[in-house]
């Protein structure tokens, strides 16, 4: 029989219990379902073979634009960007620089319109941990959270009084990691059992990097070999006897010519330039953040800021008629349909296809880093996300429901099936 708790928290109009069994939620960063599924098929993953056999396995919907920021914020505070404000890694601040406005990194906790779970589960009591991949996530994860909150990029750099933990290095046992590498996300793993292991805990979020997932496809050999990498340390969480949760941030996909791997990209800014004036309208990528060596910065998500003299509909049309354009909506619209806050998203959002990017100028994106062709995400092709988990699920909580990724803390913490 799975025992969860009475004692419960209530979060941005939703409760949860605090767990009994210790419990571990894993954003796998670019995972579509598709890589766990070859990697169980090839053999090399046999404990996520056990989890999708004797666990539960469903496919949900990540939040567009299917970025890492807006989803895993999502995740941690169980509600869409509306709701909690971070709508990109990247957006254009209209009260920076003195009110002139700026284009800056979406990083900052002042950003956040909403708490987290994780802080209300230690205002609890509960004993809570975070380990992320990347630095860029760690502030937000962590926003006024008692507990341990450090990244594997900046492992060496962690103290008792700023990560609520010290000496991680020494704790894991690996070297610390580049940060373009599947050595990233090797940590956080590394790092989730460890701190299993030695550490009174309760609760646990682990979020990796996409390096692997923007560089080899579902079932190749790279691809395959991180799943085995990952699909060790969570047998090892399944044998300390940890509840796992694991969802994905985004999928992945090819975004370039597949006769001469050339990166199919829509340079929107160059187009805007052209139809509306140099410099009339501003074009956004939320995708941009300080690790762009492996997507220079392109994306199928993008949001235009126009001029007050141009017809957007015009605008809207023109873009729409494009063959690798998906989407094109105005503010109102786009907001309302991916549940967006409107004072954080340009005039137009616009989605690319499955496999073209969008940019800026061309001369803006340094691609000189891409040494295999691009893979990227961002739009409603990446949306489609695995919800994992080590144990079964109340099948009348997911029967004709449509699944969130930012569902998995719910379905782990309220909705285990009696076994």
């Amino acid at each position: 029989m799975a025992i969860q708790s009475e004692r419960s928290v209530e979060v941005n109009g939703r409760s949860y219990r605090l767990p009994v069994t210790p419990t571990v939620v894993v954003c796998v960063d670019g995972c579509e379902y598709d890589y766990l599924e070859a990697a169980v098929n090839a053999g090399v993953a046999p404990y996520i073979g056990k989890m999708r056999r004797d666990g539960a396995a469903f496919r949900g919907d990540c939040v567009i634009p299917s970025f890492t920021n807006p989803n895993n914020l999502s995740i941690v505070c169980g509600v869409p960007p509306s709701v909690h404000g971070i709508c990109g890694n990247y957006f254009w601040d209209p009260q920076a620089n003195d009110g002139k406005g700026a284009e800056v990194m979406m990083n900052d906790p002042a950003y956040l319109r909403a708490p987290t779970l994780l802080a209300a589960a230690a205002d609890a009591g509960a004993g809570v941990a975070v380990v992320t991949a990347k630095d860029k996530l760690r502030r937000l994860l962590g926003n006024e959270m008692k507990g341990i909150c450090f990244s594997a990029e900046k492992a060496d750099k962690v103290t008792l009084e700023e990560n609520g933990i010290g000496e991680v290095l020494d704790l894991v046992g690996l070297p610390l990691p580049d940060v373009y590498s599947a050595g990233l996300s090797e940590f956080v793993f590394a790092a989730g059992v460890r701190l299993a292991q030695t550490r009174k805990l309760d609760l646990m979020y682990l979020s990796t990097t996409d390096y692997i997932q923007h560089k080899w496809a579902p079932g190749t050999e790279g691809a395959n070999a991180f799943y085995a990498m990952m699909d060790g340390y969570l047998a090892q969480l399944d044998a300390l006897g940890w509840v796992i949760g694991l969802t994905a941030d985004h999928g992945m996909n090819a975004k370039h010519d597949p006769q001469t791997g050339e990166p199919n990209v829509i340079y929107l800014q160059d187009l805007m330039d052209e139809w509306l004036g140099a410099r009339a309208a501003r074009v956004i990528l939320p995708i941009t953040d300080p690790y762009v060596v492996h997507h220079g910065a392109l994306g199928s998500f993008a949001t235009i800021y126009l001029p007050r003299d141009a017809n957007a509909r015009q605008v809207i049309e023109r873009l729409g008629g494009m063959k690798d354009i998906e989407t094109v909506l105005d503010n109102k619209t786009a907001c309302e349909r991916f549940e967006l806050p409107n004072d954080r998203v340009g005039d137009i959002v616009v989605i690319s296809r499955k496999n073209t990017a969008l940019g800026t100028r061309r001369d803006e994106h340094d691609l000189s880093g891409l040494t295999v062709p691009l893979r990227s995400h961002g739009g409603l092709s990446e949306q489609e996300v695995p919800l994992l988990f080590n144990r079964r699920i109340s099948e009348a909580r997911v029967a004709g429901k449509r699944l969130r990724n930012f569902d998995v803390f719910d379905l782990a913490l309220n909705h285990l099936a009696a076994s």
